[in-house]
């Protein structure tokens, strides 16, 4: 088999397709990821191929902003007329392309890859998306269906009033299931996987953990959203700090951990930790809510305490309330005690930890990602 591995988005829509590519690879399979230009040195830092896909234009290079309320309004339109807009324009004409060049057997994309799922349509090569955004109420048909409608009509594909082109053939959920939003259920053709580690680490080879015996938490603001926290980091450090734990907060790699001043020897700041490496021994990982985040805590037992910034963070955030397995804060507006006190109330919640201990049970009985090749393969035989 031949799999084309697509994706729109930034880290977090890459990380759910890699356990799934990685175990393709391992199978024998030939595999390359169609990246924006940007992206192509992460995905070879991966261990894959990469196309460089699309006008290198749409990645602008990062840029530090101020820390603001949510708007949604201003999230759905970055769905609507970033992702099936300009973006799925792009890709859908760059995608060609390498499906007539390279010829793969099945696609496999992100679930907002629209692009991807129009341009393998036109060449009759089935598609399977990946579902990055599990809480499933952000990424919704009737916001996205008239833009996907003048896509279709552009590249001369007939009209698909049910978007069926999301959900034709496979979707594939990394997420255990009780995490789904109940008003937003899952198409017919959706098998969930276990969720597993993007970057394959080797755990305690790539992390020390503290050894003073006191719990661990594990602060991280994802791979995009870090750069529009403004002082949300320092707010973290501050009212984590004085507890009786240890803290590590990592920072992403175009911050610099100097920013956080000086720190006691029980606070660690770095640009970079594999996240999986470090949950096995978090005991309350405090996060912006992204996808990546929260299905990593939950699929090790750990309780959340979740600041959304934007995007799908606070879909997340209200399965993270709605399970019980953890709380909620205003990024904006929360102070350091209150930072300091939820993450306490949570470490010594016993209903957190058994709520969150349930989705890590859920997610360990589901299929591992090698299982998915044989479903991909199937699909590719027809």
């Amino acid at each position: 088999m031949r799999l084309l591995v697509a994706f729109a988005g930034g880290y977090g829509h890459l990380a759910p397709l890699l356990p799934v590519a990685r175990a393709a690879a391992a199978a024998g399979h030939e595999v390359a990821v169609a990246a924006r230009p940007a992206l192509v040195g992460m995905v070879e830092s991966a261990g894959l191929r990469a196309f460089a896909t699309g006008d290198p234009t749409l990645d602008p290079a990062p840029v530090r902003r101020p820390l603001r309320p949510i708007d949604p309004a201003a999230e759905d339109r970055v769905l609507v007329e970033g992702f099936a807009g300009v973006v799925a324009r792009d890709r859908a004409g760059a995608l060609a392309a390498h499906l007539e060049r390279w010829r793969p057997d099945v696609v496999l994309c992100d679930e907002v890859d629209f692009g991807a799922m129009v341009a393998a349509e036109r060449a009759g090569v089935p598609h399977v998306s990946t579902v990055s955004m599990p809480a499933g109420t952000f990424v919704r048909r009737s916001l996205v269906a008239d833009a996907l409608a003048t896509l279709r009509a552009e590249v001369g594909l007939p009209a698909d009033p049910a978007l069926t082109m999301l959900d034709r053939h496979l979707v594939l959920v990394p997420a255990p299931p009780s995490f789904r939003d109940p008003s937003a259920p899952l198409p017919t053709t959706a098998r969930h996987l276990r969720p597993a580690d993007p970057e394959a680490s080797t755990g305690s080879s790539r992390w020390a953990p503290p050894t003073s015996g006191r719990p661990l938490v594990y602060a991280s603001l994802g791979t995009a959203f870090n750069q529009e926290a403004g002082d949300l980091y320092a707010r973290v450090v501050a009212g984590v700090r004085d507890l009786p734990v240890d803290l590590l907060v990592t920072v992403g790699r175009e911050l610099d951990p100097a920013e956080l001043g000086p720190q006691p020897p029980h606070v660690r700041v770095e640009r970079y930790v594999p996240q999986w490496a470090v949950l096995p021994q978090a005991a309350v990982a405090v996060t912006h809510g992204g996808s990546g985040g929260v299905i990593g805590a939950l699929a090790h037992g750990v309780p959340v305490v979740a600041l959304p910034l934007g995007a799908d963070q606070p879909s997340n955030a209200a399965r993270v309330e709605a399970l019980g397995v953890g709380c909620v804060l205003d990024a904006v507006t929360a102070t350091p005690a209150e930072i300091g006190a939820a993450v306490a109330r949570v470490l010594h919640d016993p209903a957190s930890r058994a709520a969150a201990e349930r989705l890590r049970d859920e997610c360990a009985a589901l299929p591992p990602p090698a299982e998915a090749v044989s479903w991909l393969a199937a699909l590719a035989e027809g």
